[in-house]
């Protein structure tokens, strides 16, 4: 792994919390960053505060809304057009679980079940998309959960029962599956694929909005994405699940092959019109 500071990170969801912290933190480190966030002008505002706190001017913006699958796409264009050749990619946007069956359904741009449609289907989107990009030897970083809850494969759209809290629990299930997948896509490339649950309800604006009371600071979570970026212990670990520095076992199912190519065909599917 070379030094972070001859690397160029792309962070998605990169203006609060975690993303925020770590695109500050490696910024530090003298890394080129790349900040991706969905609204403009608090982009901007990220972007020049740390410019100014680290001294680093080696910082791009990029915008794009993750509940539109051709905002994604046009995302991942910008990046490419741009000539970045990525690194480290941390996929770290996100939306959180509702609190239970009695939050309303909400559905993204293009008719899926919003969490869904954010936390996986835009994750897989960006990461397929940014593929050319993505140089021999990076480390992709997945950013799931330890709340994890199996697929039901009849009602991956939740149409007919809908919970928020499933919901979320469901999307971040599908991301490990994607990150077990992804990774043995590239073993002659060594590009390493792992999915981390960082650290739990993170003092962040999505915990206290979603769960109220958060358990454990930004900094614990900063930690373990670090060490999955950076460290030398895991120049060659891939397709493994994190719950901070250590390797967990995800929920049974992520391990289930036919699931999984079930799962993979029906993504396929739903992206095939903005690959």
């Amino acid at each position: 792994m070379k030094p972070l500071s001859e690397c160029t990170v792309l962070i998605t969801g990169a203006t609060d919390g975690l993303g925020k912290m770590t695109a500050e933190r490696f910024a530090q480190q003298g890394a080129k960053i790349l900040l991706h966030g969905r609204n403009q002008e608090k982009g901007n505002k990220v972007l020049e505060e740390i410019k100014e706190t680290t001294n680093n001017q080696k910082l791009k913006y990029f915008n794009g809304d993750f509940s539109s699958l051709d905002s994604v796409a046009q995302l991942a264009e910008k990046i490419i057009s741009n000539g970045e050749q990525i690194d480290i990619l941390i996929n770290n946007a996100g939306i959180g679980g509702g609190s239970g069956s009695q939050e309303k359904r909400e559905t993204s741009q293009d008719g899926f079940e919003l969490r869904w449609a954010i936390n996986y289907l835009a994750q897989v989107l960006l990461t397929k998309k940014l593929l050319p990009v993505i140089k021999d030897g990076a480390r992709i970083i997945n950013v799931a959960s330890v709340g994890q809850s199996e697929l039901d494969f009849s009602d991956l759209n939740m149409e007919k029962n809908y919970d928020g809290y499933l919901a979320y629990t469901r999307s971040k299930l599908a991301l490990i599956m994607f990150t077990f997948d992804l990774s043995s896509e590239f073993q002659e490339k060594e590009i390493t694929v792992n999915a981390l649950h960082p650290s739990t309800l993170m003092s962040t604006n999505m915990v206290t909005n979603h769960f109220g009371q958060a358990q454990t600071t930004v900094e614990e979570g900063f930690a373990a994405v670090e060490f999955l970026a950076t460290s030398e212990e895991l120049e060659n670990v891939t397709g493994e699940y994190f719950e901070g520095k250590s390797r967990a076992t995800a929920k049974s199912q992520a391990y289930d092959t036919t699931a999984r190519k079930k799962l993979k065909e029906h993504t396929e599917d739903s992206l095939a019109a903005y690959m």
